[in-house]
């Protein structure tokens, strides 16, 4: 089975060709990201109306080079996925409409394919993990625990009750007048500073929910950089380094909380997974400490290759393939969501599907 495609939802936009066997077994064919980072830097963070215009602009092109590089053409293709949410809405519609165009030209099955559901499945592509597995998704627009019991089948454990951590990591680099996006800046200003100089909170730590707080994070790092103007730069690498370490143990505390949870859940898996996804997933020192956080609990640690973690198609196509091998697919009438929780029993907060903006 041979699925095309295409993630809209912020600021890449990106087309793919992902292919399924029988045994559910998967294979990248193709997988064609561009980034907007250029257009948005000058703002400090993602400018809707920027987004979608250079979705338009550039998506039949990602599409036709990712079918191409994939040396499939369109009939050959078993079906169409996109993103339908949650994300920006201009952008959501752009990929939409014209994975739907692209499915009744060819009269091939659409899938709408929730972005969250993209990470969440990324593990199965990569490793053909089986389930049940945990997923803690960091993004720019998402932080959550989420148990993956099956397709279609998600409880979220815990979720940011404020901002997400990608948000905080933003803007405390937009705080400090480091460039855009800020995660990397934040990690490579860290490298050089004292993670010991300043004494910041670790929100929650300590609690027996399961859930996460930034905001508060955010605003003692404000409240530091104001009573030291004007900033050094050893200032801004201290700076960094304490919060990068202070996230550290708050994720520390949170996810280990989640960790016996499912111990308990699950007590006949002799080595449960812990999968780690989003752009957040790419820094280092935190992915260091959940390695490490993972080994002590007697769990195996997972992060998808950089460039599946962040946004892309090729998550969105794996989706669309793992469904279509359950499905027939889903109607041509149904619309973007800026808000789609992954659980959707849960009780919405935030965190539980806000829309996928990167400021």
């Amino acid at each position: 089975m041979r699925v095309l495609g295409i993630e809209t939802s912020c600021d890449e936009t990106a087309a793919a060709v992902v292919e399924r066997d029988e045994a559910g077994h998967g294979r990248i064919l193709s997988n064609v990201v561009l980034s907007q980072i250029a257009e948005h830097e000058p703002y400090g963070g993602v400018v809707p109306e920027i987004a979608a215009r250079a979705h338009v602009e550039t998506l039949d092109t990602l599409i036709a080079r990712a079918l191409d590089e994939a040396d499939t053409r369109l009939e050959d293709i078993d079906a169409v996925a996109a993103t339908a949410g949650p994300g920006l809405i201009g952008g959501l519609i752009v990929g939409l409409m014209t994975a739907k165009a692209v499915a009744l030209a060819t009269g091939k099955p659409f899938h709408a394919i929730n972005h969250l559901e993209g990470h969440a499945l990324t593990a199965r592509l990569t490793d053909n993990l089986a389930f049940p597995y945990l997923l803690l998704l960091v993004s720019g627009g998402h932080t959550q625990m989420i148990l993956i019991r099956g397709i279609g089948q998600y409880e979220r454990l815990g979720t940011t009750i404020d901002d997400a951590l990608g948000e905080a990591f933003d803007k405390t680099a937009k705080l400090l007048g480091l460039p855009y996006p800020g995660g990397p800046a934040v990690e490579k200003a860290a490298q050089s500073g004292d993670p010991r100089r300043f004494a910041l909170p670790r929100p929650l730590k300590g609690e027996a929910r399961l859930d996460f707080s930034f905001s508060g994070l955010k605003t003692a790092v404000r409240q530091v950089a104001t009573e030291l103007v004007p900033l050094g730069d050893q200032d801004v690498a201290d700076i960094c380094a304490s919060f990068q370490a202070a996230v550290a143990d708050t994720l520390a505390d949170r996810v280990s909380r989640s960790l016996a949870r499912f111990r308990e859940s699950f007590p006949e898996i002799a080595e449960p997974t812990l999968v780690v996804a989003g752009g957040v997933a790419a820094n280092k020192a935190l992915r260091g400490g959940l390695e490490t956080l993972c080994a002590k609990h007697g769990f195996r640690f997972l992060a998808p290759p950089h460039i599946l973690c962040t946004d892309n198609a090729a998550m969105i196509a794996w989706a669309g393939a793992e469904h279509a091998a359950q499905s027939q697919g889903d109607s041509l009438d149904i619309a973007p969501r800026s808000r789609w929780p992954l659980d959707q029993a849960a009780t919405p907060l935030i965190g539980a599907g806000r829309r996928g903006a990167k400021a």
